[in-house]
């Protein structure tokens, strides 16, 4: 291979993999020039797409100027922008394209160092014909972390097999207002949940080689009004307890190796520059020493959007020196970094530093190995009958069954005429979310329709259901008004039928192009356009009606619950939710998700947590606005039924650094197999600052045969009563606990109360995660 003039020899120190990771490091960096280091921190993006086909906030301003790949890369790259995931390229194409972009950098720039390179893989590898996987919420209604590690160990393994070595996953915001259009991305409103299920999928994804990102770092989700981008009106103390849980989990116990920032401000000071957020505590109290990547353009936001900048070389420093490495999608304020610098000694320190942090995971990547070359481009399968299995099994666990007071589900096999009515009932892209490749890109592409086979809520129930004729009308658009004429044929036709499936909720999209999805922020809970006029029009029919809600978030359904025959929520469930869906329907799956939200009874709950402390949750005495939800968090009904024994304690004191068992009996006392999650509860009476009425400590997803229980114990350290107090510090402090045990929030045993003894305790490694094991008994 020839290499550009005045390239040097390959020091056999930092291309050795046998040496020392520190000494290959610096050896490389003091061989760098002041521009190959700042070419590291940066990225490159070969998108072309003019202004009406955007994928990402602001590109078709902030990608304007673009320089072509040799002139952008003459003193090397960092990373390498969505190869994968910008214009529909199948595998190979894919892989021929790295494939020449690395030969590139290893053979014409004077170091030779290979790029990064990075894609988006929250639903699953975001590229041209690669399963599309459920949702994140729909992750987090399963309860069921060893799921969601197998999911993203196989998105691991296909993304690594066509040579991407960095995947922009999972979010572990944790949402505060449902009328946030990412909330379809998110792992629900509790942090333990996500912070459990995000650490799950990091293992996964890094198990199979592929670096995982943490995002939103920190407070994307809670963000004033429930709008993108706007600013977070929080205190550290509420920060410290209910948004950061999840990430310090991801980090501490999960090993993450990379955490992108918010594009939000948090008390005026925007995360892109808080030091305080990148580095005292990420870095110092948490002792991260991954890399942390810029969202798109979150420089760029600095001085454009937040204005703490004024010119863009100013954004740069401010980025750099807060802890940021590496400037995604593309390299704008870092290449000005030496541009009026103030203090250049401390820019070229904060440069060397980023630039040690992105040497040392290209060395663990192989990159920087002699002789280490791209993979040859082949014909991978990114659809598998592997992927296909998982996605299925995470679509059918994901299902929550919220109400079946009349008893009409499962429906009969031969169940007469069933008119399937509402506005994405015959759409397989209502199945997907936001960032789904056919969601994100192919709408840029309406001649490759999805670029995926997926199957329709219609054609799945067909074959679930094969004795009932299946008739299907839209009835009204998403969100726009009805055509009176295509509503009343709809009306017509669920008169005429003996059951009526209502699909109503959401169809994913950016920036507004959907009802969920980035930058499709709602302006209530109530559901979309005339969608809700149509499931009155439907129920005033006098058909037994099942209201199949297909949303992105919780919407308001207290109208309904004590009309509807049934309601059925899914959260995105993904290429294989419709047959999930028809398989719930039909009784050949027994629904078994349960809610990692609330679902609102009105609108007047706005907006609210289940974490929120007492004068929070004594909405119905001190305001007309009644903040009651139409269902809790944690419910999830079945077609068997489930009894929870009373909570027991194997000590009723322990130590301000003890450790408590708690265990409690399950029962399946139906008639079927089924699962359910068995949920534990801790509320702190009295404590130095206000608590949350309950928060989940623990919870443990079971399967039992019919007839048969389970002793579910739940090992708590007594870090996991934790809270930030009065000074700002993370305690444990002394007195009474009391945990229940649950099927829901609302459905929990007699309080058990444990007395921490002790003084107050400062806790500074903590213990982040409960221990469960579950002990099965058979059937009598």
């Amino acid at each position: 291979m020839t290499h550009a003039p005045d390239v040097p020899t390959k020091s056999a120190e930092w291309s050795d993999p046998t040496a020392d990771s520190t000494a290959r490091v610096e050896a490389l960096l003091a061989e760098m020039t002041p521009a190959e280091k700042i070419a590291q921190l940066g990225s490159y993006w070969a998108d072309k797409r003019d202004s009406t086909q955007i994928i990402a906030p602001m590109q078709d301003v902030l990608s304007k100027g673009r320089p072509p790949f040799d002139e952008a890369v003459a003193d090397g790259i960092g990373h390498l922008t969505r190869v994968f995931g910008t214009t529909p390229v199948t595998a190979r194409q894919g892989m021929e394209k790295v494939r020449e972009s690395q030969r590139h950098l290893i053979g014409e720039t004077r170091l030779g160092i290979p790029a990064v390179v990075h894609e988006e893989c929250l639903t699953g590898f975001t590229t041209l014909g690669a399963t599309v996987y459920p949702a994140s919420m729909a992750w987090a209604a399963t309860f069921d972390p060893d799921l969601v590690r197998e999911m993203a160990q196989a998105i691991g393994s296909d993304m690594a097999g066509v040579g991407v070595h960095h995947g922009l996953s999972p979010v572990l915001d944790v949402v505060t207002d449902y009328r946030w259009g990412r909330v379809e991305e998110t792992l629900g409103e509790d942090p333990y949940v996500a912070g459990t299920l995000a650490t799950a999928y990091v293992e996964g994804l890094q198990s199979a080689g592929v670096i995982a990102t943490l995002k939103h770092f920190a407070g994307h989700a809670t963000s004033r009004g429930g709008r993108n981008h706007a600013p977070v009106s929080m205190g550290e103390r509420e920060l410290r307890d209910l948004v950061l849980p999840p990430f310090e989990m991801a980090v501490r116990a999960g090993g993450a190796k990379s955490v992108m920032n918010s594009y939000t401000e948090l008390d005026r000071v925007p995360a892109a520059a808080d030091r305080w957020l990148l580095t005292a505590l990420l870095r110092g109290e948490w002792g991260f020493d991954g890399t942390v990547v810029s969202d798109y353009w979150a420089v760029a936001f600095l001085k454009s959007k937040h204005g703490v900048a004024e010119t863009m070389a100013d954004a740069g420093r401010l980025a750099l020196h807060a802890g940021l490495d590496v400037e995604l999608p593309d390299i704008a304020a870092f290449r000005a970094l030496h541009d009026g610098d103030p203090d250049p000694a401390r820019t070229e320190a904060d440069i060397d530093t980023a630039v040690r942090r992105v040497l040392r995971q290209k060395i663990e990547l192989g990159l920087l190995d002699e002789g280490w070359t791209p993979a040859e481009p082949a014909d991978v399968d990114l659809d598998s009958a592997r992927n296909r299995d998982i996605a299925r099994r995470l679509a059918e666990e994901s299902i929550i069954l919220l109400d079946n007071q009349r008893n009409l589900l499962p429906l009969a096999s031969d169940s007469g005429r069933i008119a399937i009515v509402g506005p994405c009932a015959s759409d397989p892209g209502a199945l997907m979310g936001a960032y789904s490749y056919p969601i994100h890109v192919m709408p840029r592409h309406p001649d490759m329709g999805l670029g995926i086979e997926a199957t329709s809520i219609p054609d799945a129930l067909r074959v679930a259901a094969p004795g009932s004729e299946i008739v299907v009308e839209r009835g009204t658009p998403l969100a726009e008004p009805a055509d009176e004429a295509e509503f009343a044929r709809a009306v017509e036709a669920a008169a005429s039928s003996d059951v009526v499936i209502a699909v109503v909720g959401d169809r994913a999209g950016m920036f507004g192009k959907g009802t969920s999805g980035e930058g499709s922020d709602a302006p209530s809970l109530d559901l979309p356009g005339d969608q809700g006029r149509l499931v009155e029009a439907l129920l005033e029919t006098g058909t037994p009606v099942v209201l199949l809600v297909l949303s992105g978030r919780p919407y308001a359904l207290g109208a309904y619950t004590d009309r509807a025959a049934a309601i059925v929520q899914s959260f995105m469930p993904g290429v294989e939710g419709a047959a999930a869906i028809a398989g719930v329907l039909s009784g050949a799956v027994n629904p078994s998700g349960h809610l990692p939200v609330q679902v609102p009874r009105t609108n007047g709950a706005l907006p609210h947590t289940y974490l929120a402390p007492p004068l929070g949750q004594d909405g119905d005495r001190i305001s007309n606005l009644s903040i009651a939800p139409a269902f809790p968090f944690g419910h999830g009904l079945s077609y068997t039924t489930f009894e929870l024994g009373d909570v027991s304690l194997d000590r009723d004191r322990t130590a301000n650094d003890g450790v408590v068992v708690a265990s409690v009996v399950v029962t399946n006392t139906g008639d079927r197999s089924g699962a359910t999650v068995v949920q534990l509860y801790s509320a702190d009476p009295v404590a130095q600052v206000t608590r949350p009425v309950q928060q989940l400590v623990g919870y443990a997803r079971v399967s039992l045969e019919a007839g048969a229980a389970a002793s579910v114990a739940f090992e708590l350290h007594a870090d996991r009563f934790s809270f930030t107090g009065l000074e700002r510090r993370r305690i444990v402090e002394p007195g009474t606990v009391r945990l229940t045990a649950g099927l829901s929030l609302a459905d929990v045993t007699a309080p058990a109360d444990l007395v921490i003894t002790g003084a107050v305790r400062a806790v500074e490694d903590p213990v982040l995660v409960t221990g469960v094991s579950i002990e099965r008994e058979d059937a009598a």
